[in-house]
């Protein structure tokens, strides 16, 4: 996921600058210092272990040494204790960067270079520190990280047990809507525990499951060649389903223990269509509770989640536009929230519809893929929006769209629909005045 830049004014010839080149097991600090001679640069390369206290004796030497400005390529984990180590000093500024803004060029690549490269082209202004959270922040989006890896845990579990019940000829997946329902998870309980009637299996079926349709259809889903292996399996995933349940209830208590800080922007951040406590708590994780600090403007915002297309022009010709692959945290959550906007009756149910038709209509799943993105993006700048101005969200209304439109323009939309309706008509439009 790229780093989120702080827009920062250009400045040139830092007085002493250290880049740092950060691996696992070992770091390289090059140091930019002025030279004997007027505009020229010394360059000194050094070398440290990455034990955390040598790290601190690192931070303080480079103080000593008179250095104002640290800069390093993020390289995940290995980075954190590298920057805090840092900051514990008084450094003017310590930027970690995108390492795709310092790409080195193939053949020209040493660990020395790299560390002397990211100094020169930051003190010369052309890298950009990128957004670290505060501790609080990091406490949230490591916890809101591990639940979604935990839930998208679960689900590959619960498609386990399709699997095991699709190899038994049980098609119960292809009648109940989810496997792990109350009704779903009593029938196979009882194939666990040897029930293999399935008039008597469907017989559990619980609420909207026991209409007439639906329990023939289970007594046929239901019947099938379950044996004690996969009675076996069954027990195996539904255990480990269980133990993924709790542990996400877990996690959504310990993440609403630390993010209460934020209560106010949770509260804003709710009154957006599709955002519950999931999504606010992993926005706030992910991009902060002031977007407006780091991004000028939501579509600064939108490019660096990439829930905008991209841009692809050369020679005059513009090729693919498809979203990059960065925001792999926000951008799932934000589309998960979109989802469930569209089934509110309002200002973006009527845009997807408008947008599925535009994009080729209901029974084409790239219309309803590209359209259910576009909703995505609309959400992330409502939140911007709303986070900026501190006041809740107010749904426009489902003809939102059709009121920003020019009286002109509707008439000539619905002109052009009468004619497709009779081909070669004439439409003469009669004043009331007239009449």
């Amino acid at each position: 996921m790229p780093l989120q830049e702080v827009d920062r004014p250009m400045k040139v010839l830092y007085e002493r600058v250290a880049g740092i080149d950060v691996h696992k097991d070992m770091i390289k600090v090059g140091i930019r210092s002025p030279g004997d001679k007027p505009w020229t640069r010394r360059s000194e390369v050094l070398r440290y272990r990455t034990f955390y206290g040598v790290l601190q004796q690192m931070a303080a030497g480079l103080r000593k040494r008179g250095v104002t400005h640290v800069v390093m390529e993020a390289s995940g984990a290995c980075t954190e204790p590298v920057y805090y180590a840092l900051a514990e000093r008084d450094f003017d500024e310590v930027a970690v960067i995108n390492p795709a803004h310092a790409k080195a060029l193939r053949g020209h690549k040493t660990d020395a270079r790299d560390c002397l490269r990211v100094a020169e082209l930051f003190e010369c202004g052309l890298l950009r520190g990128s957004y670290i959270p505060a501790a609080g922040l990091k406490e949230v989006r490591d916890l809101t990280r591990y639940r979604m890896k935990t839930v998208q845990a679960r689900t590959s579990e619960i498609q386990r047990l399709g699997k095991a019940l699709e190899s038994a000829g049980i098609k119960l997946g292809s009648v109940a809507s989810e496997l792990t329902g109350k009704s779903a998870t009593a029938m196979i309980e009882a194939l666990i525990d040897g029930e293999r009637r399935g008039r008597v299996l469907a017989g559990l079926a619980i609420g909207r499951m026991r209409t007439a349709g639906k329990l023939a259809g289970l007594s046929q889903a239901l019947t099938g060649r379950f044996t004690g292996h996969h009675a076996l399996l069954c027990r195996l995933h539904l255990d480990r389903i269980a133990t993924f349940d709790t542990a996400v209830a877990g996690l959504e208590d310990k993440i609403a223990l630390r993010a209460a800080r934020w209560q106010r922007e949770q509260d804003l951040l709710r009154t957006v269509p599709g955002f519950g406590d999931a999504v606010a708590c992993a926005w706030l994780a992910e991009i902060g509770p002031a977007p407006h600090a780091y991004f000028a403007s939501h579509e600064k915002l939108a490019s660096w989640v990439t829930l905008c297309p991209g841009n692809h022009i050369s020679a005059g010709k513009r090729k693919h536009g498809r979203t990059g692959d960065a925001g792999t945290y926000i951008k799932p959550m934000l589309v998960q929230a979109a989802w469930a906007a569209i089934r509110v009756r309002g200002r973006l149910q009527a845009r997807y519809s408008r947008l599925v038709r535009r994009f080729g209509g209901e029974k084409n799943p790239a219309a309803k893929k590209k359209a259910i993105t576009a909703i995505a993006h609309t959400l992330l700048k409502i939140a911007y929006q709303v986070l900026r101005s501190g006041q809740p969200y107010e749904d426009p209304g489902a003809d939102f769209c059709t009121r920003r439109e020019s009286p002109q323009q509707r008439q000539a939309y619905l002109m052009r629909q009468l004619q497709k309706l009779n081909p070669g008509c004439t439409i003469t439009i009669t004043p009331a005045e007239a009449a």
